[in-house]
């Protein structure tokens, strides 16, 4: 870890590996957790595999959508390690993404309560980093890992 370019976020969470995973592969599961409530998140294309790639659209007021990610999935291990980036498109074709390119590595490991969630957000430079924390990286991130554990311990 470079703490000037990356940002952890590691939770206990109260659920299976596979439960959480689910949630992570499932585009009906994934919308209700990916983007901080209030707003609401509508999955339009998902394929979670190596080579894949994901697009969410979120909504403030539940009818008007503008465009959130168009990511690709690099690394899909089943129920261990998913890494994806907006730095290449759900199409694989190179990106440019607002506010910055970032790459997310989520880990899952067994834990005696459940599983030691874990998200890192990856940038290319400190002022890519500085950027996202001006704008609310970890307090965001941190926000929809809470939604998730509340999603998958219930």
């Amino acid at each position: 870890m470079n703490p000037d370019l990356d940002l952890v976020i590691e939770r206990m969470i109260r659920a299976p590996r596979a439960t959480i995973w689910k949630a992570w592969t499932t585009p009906e599961l994934f919308a209700r957790w990916w983007i901080p409530e209030p707003y609401t998140c509508r999955v339009d294309s998902f394929a979670p595999h190596a080579g894949g790639g994901f697009v969410t659209m979120m909504s403030e007021n539940g009818s008007a959508f503008t465009p959130h990610m168009d990511a690709a999935f690099l690394v899909v291990d089943e129920a261990e390690r998913l890494v994806f980036t907006n730095a290449v498109d759900s199409t694989l074709r190179p990106a440019s993404p607002l506010p910055v390119p970032v790459t997310g590595e989520v880990t899952l490991a067994d834990h005696a309560d459940g599983t030691l969630y874990r998200i890192v957000a990856r940038h290319g430079d400190p002022g890519a980093r500085a950027r996202h924390d001006e704008l609310g990286l970890a307090e965001g991130w941190g926000l929809v890992t809470g939604q998730l554990a509340g999603l998958v311990e219930n």
